[in-house]
């Protein structure tokens, strides 16, 4: 989906240079990180055209501006902050006690659920984490930790290592129940696919129990379910090629740890700024 709308947008900066050109307007920048604009201008009016301009060629391609997060600043380095980042920025971030720690990264995910500033705080704490071996009411921890994936589900890779990590200081019984009321709350949201996998990932050395119906779950449960329709293909040999089952590689589930390591999230863990 990224690639897809990185060809759209790269149209559209093509588009937008083209017609700032005939305009004969030279005296601007525009920074563009995925589907955020920075453009940075030496006077309002110049600013004005390249916004009206940019609207028209986003129109065209049945795109539009949001209009809550198009704003204009006389700073060039607070502007070109988001205002989630700034808020961070100013937060008390060198706080020792993990409790503390994990609350104030919960403050800052209610304050600006599901953004990308979440991230790097998260990753940082659960580094943090994993070199603790005791940690008194862990139960307590997890539940700050589930309410922050609720809240940004784009946390759900990073709270799940966090969860994990907590889960190995409880006792057997305790983490089976603990797990079960995480898939319950879970389970409230919509679209919870992604965070099934997750959820999986450490339910699965935990409590197999549990029953997902997210279709690439019940695939590591050895049910028989269709990924994706594949009834127009009509060779036979193609079929059998993309068979669904073949996907899970049952030689690494059996090699996964209680424990999700910091290797699995490092993807997730923090957008490049």
């Amino acid at each position: 989906m990224d690639f897809i709308s990185e060809m759209v947008l790269g149209y559209a900066d093509l588009q937008l240079s083209c017609r700032l050109k005939k305009t004969g307007i030279s005296d601007y920048r525009i920074l563009r990180y995925r589907d955020d604009y920075r453009v940075f201008v030496n006077n309002p009016q110049t600013g004005e055209t390249v916004l009206k301009t940019l609207t028209e060629v986003m129109m065209e391609l049945g795109l539009k501006l949001n209009a809550s997060k198009t704003t204009g600043s006389q700073s060039v380095v607070t502007g070109s902050l988001k205002s989630d980042k700034k808020t961070w920025l100013t937060t008390r971030q060198g706080e020792r006690d993990l409790q503390k720690q994990l609350l104030i990264i919960h403050s800052h995910g209610v304050a600006f659920p599901n953004s990308g500033s979440l991230l790097k705080p998260l990753d940082h704490f659960y580094r943090r984490l994993v070199k603790w071996k005791t940690i008194r009411q862990p139960v307590s921890l997890i539940s700050v930790a589930v309410d922050i994936a609720y809240q940004s589900p784009r946390t759900f890779p990073t709270c799940t290592a966090i969860v994990s990590k907590l889960l190995s200081m409880l006792k057997r019984t305790a983490r089976r129940d603990v797990i079960q009321k995480i898939h319950g709350k879970m389970t409230q949201l919509p679209h919870t696919g992604h965070m099934e996998v997750w959820l999986q990932r450490i339910s699965h050395t935990h409590e197999r129990g549990i029953r997902y119906k997210e279709a690439l779950c019940q695939l590591v449960e050895r049910k028989d379910v269709p990924l994706w329709n594949n009834d127009w293909i009509k060779c036979a040999a193609l079929k059998s090629a993309l068979d669904p089952r073949a996907i899970v590689d049952r030689k690494k589930l059996k090699q996964l740890k209680p424990i999700v390591p910091p290797r699995e999230i490092q993807m997730f863990a923090y957008e490049v700024y």
